[in-house]
């Protein structure tokens, strides 16, 4: 099941970089939660909720013109994958070259949470791993 895990993670991606949002909207369960790293610059508190993660992430892909996410590597923990990426983004916003890594629960198929780390290794830490 872990492998069928990482795809859905994969899929995420592609569905991002494709704009295509709501390919992205039918990967998340309707309770999904995203967490963000501390100092995240629209706030630390928790989005709950798969209408209210759209309208996060809408309103963010607005910033720019254009923006992509490149992984880096996946990380295959069970019900959970740790993926390093680049989050880029350039137009008529501030430039963005950001590096930060997530940690997706995988449940039935769907995206339950979504976390942000800025640091890799605590990422791993959650998620009982180490470099």
């Amino acid at each position: 099941m872990s492998q069928e895990n990482v795809e859905v993670v994969r899929a995420v991606f592609e569905a991002w970089n494709a704009g295509d949002m709501d390919a992205l909207r039918e990967l998340y369960d309707p309770a999904i939660i995203v967490r963000y790293a501390e100092g995240w610059l629209e706030g630390s508190e928790p989005t709950v909720g798969r209408e209210a993660v759209m309208r996060v992430w809408e309103q963010l892909r607005e910033t720019w013109d254009a923006d992509t996410v490149e992984p880096i590597s996946f990380i295959d923990g069970g019900d959970r994958v740790v993926v390093r990426m680049v989050w880029r983004g350039v137009g008529h916003g501030p430039d963005l070259n950001m590096g930060v890594t997530q940690v997706y629960t995988v449940r039935k198929g769907k995206i339950r949470t979504v976390e942000f780390f800025w640091d890799h290794a605590e990422a791993l830490e959650a998620v009982g791993l180490s470099e």
